[in-house]
């Protein structure tokens, strides 16, 4: 499966659908599955911000609850959409759409980047603890002695390895 890592707070609001978009600054060719996965970087000043702190607290969470350096959900990614304005307070995508409020505030909607748009998106009863990657990375799981394990496949050095 693949995965795209995210900093905390916005990989949980987008988990938890306060967040339509997942933007980039570049843009993939896939579609299909796709888990959200939480780097171990929590950006507590972004937490405390007046329009981020009520939608933690929506769900209970806090800088400090937040899960890190984890799996938390799963998703299809639909479309990637390139944005073709950026007007402050709300931005225009190549198919017509516009984003305001919520969607554009959680977002990072300068021209020229990308808004990822995914369904179905479910939490995880269950977290998987793993190591992040930049960009799309691959995901292997596999059960062993009754405690999930991870393989990942490192494309720089063409290995696998358990985590």
């Amino acid at each position: 499966m693949k995965v795209l890592s995210m900093i905390q707070p916005w990989a949980s609001l987008f988990a938890l659908g306060e967040a339509q978009y997942e933007t980039r600054t570049w843009k993939t060719n896939y579609r299909g599955p796709l888990a959200i996965h939480t780097s171990k970087k929590v950006d507590k000043k972004a937490c405390l911000d007046p329009l981020v702190q009520p939608l933690l607290q929506k769900h209970d969470l806090t800088a400090e609850t937040l899960p890190s350096g984890m799996i938390i959900a799963k998703c299809n990614l639909e479309h990637c959409y390139k944005i073709l304005e950026d007007n402050e307070t709300w931005a225009v995508l190549e198919d017509g759409r516009i984003v305001n409020e919520t969607d554009y505030f959680l977002g990072d909607y300068r021209v020229g980047g990308y808004a990822w748009e995914v369904t179905n998106m479910q939490m995880l009863d269950q977290f998987i603890v793993a190591k992040g990657r930049l960009g799309l990375w691959e995901l292997k799981l596999y059960l062993r002695k009754g405690q999930w394990k991870t393989i990942v496949y490192n494309l720089k050095t063409s290995s696998l390895n358990e985590k």
